[in-house]
C-alpha cells in the first residue's frame, strides 16, 4: 500500500534515512513524504501498528524486483534422470550405466534406475534385485538410495540422489 492507499489511524513512520520518526497519524505521515517530495509506503502491515517508509516508490519496486532476480538465479532445479537396465544384462554395459549415473549425480541430479522385464523375464523378477544392489553398491562413494528398489508393473525402480 502506498499513499492514500493507507487508512490505519497510528502508524510508525521511519524516514528516507532509515530514522526513527516515531508514531503519528497516516495523514500526518502522508504529508511529511509529500513535503519531502517522496512516497510513504507500508512495508510491515501486520506490525502493531503498521511500519510505513518514506521512500521513492519507483526505485524501491525496481530493488524489490532486482533482489527477487537475483534469487532466482542462485536456485537450480534438480532433473531426474532414468537409466534403464535389462535383468540379463553384462557387468561391463552395467558398468558403462555406473558411469552415467555417476555423471548425471555429480551434475547435482537425482537417478531413477529402472529394471525392465519382458516376457518370461517376469517370473523370475525377485532373482533380479540384486542388480539393483550392486548399481547402488557401486556408486555409494557419490550416491545415496533415495527410494529402495520397488516393483511397479513390468519393471523394478529404484532412485539415487547425490550424498549431502
Amino acid at each position: 500500500m502506498i499513499n492514500e492507499q493507507i487508512r490505519d489511524r497510528e502508524v510508525r513512520l521511519i524516514g528516507e534515512n532509515g530514522e526513527q520518526l516515531g508514531i503519528m497519524s497516516s495523514r500526518d505521515a502522508y504529508k511529511r513524504a509529500q513535503e519531502a517530495g517522496l512516497d510513504l509506503v507500508k512495508i510491515a502491515p501486520t506490525a502493531k501498528p503498521p511500519v510505513c517508509k518514506i521512500i521513492d516508490y519507483g526505485k524501491y519496486r525496481y530493488e524489490m524486483a532486482r533482489k527477487e532476480k537475483e534469487a532466482k538465479k542462485k536456485q537450480r532445479t534438480i532433473d531426474v534422470k532414468e537409466v534403464r537396465l535389462s535383468p540379463n544384462i553384462d557387468t561391463n554395459d552395467l558398468n558403462t550405466k555406473v558411469g552415467a549415473a555417476r555423471k548425471f549425480i555429480s551434475k547435482g541430479d537425482k537417478v531413477k534406475v529402472t529394471l525392465r522385464f519382458r516376457g518370461r523375464e517376469m517370473a523370475h523378477m525377485h532373482n533380479s534385485k540384486y542388480i539393483l544392489d550392486d548399481f547402488a553398491e557401486k556408486l555409494a562413494d557419490i550416491a545415496v538410495v533415495e527410494k529402495a528398489p520397488k516393483v511397479e508393473g513390468r519393471s523394478m525402480t529404484m532412485f539415487l540422489t547425490e550424498k549431502r
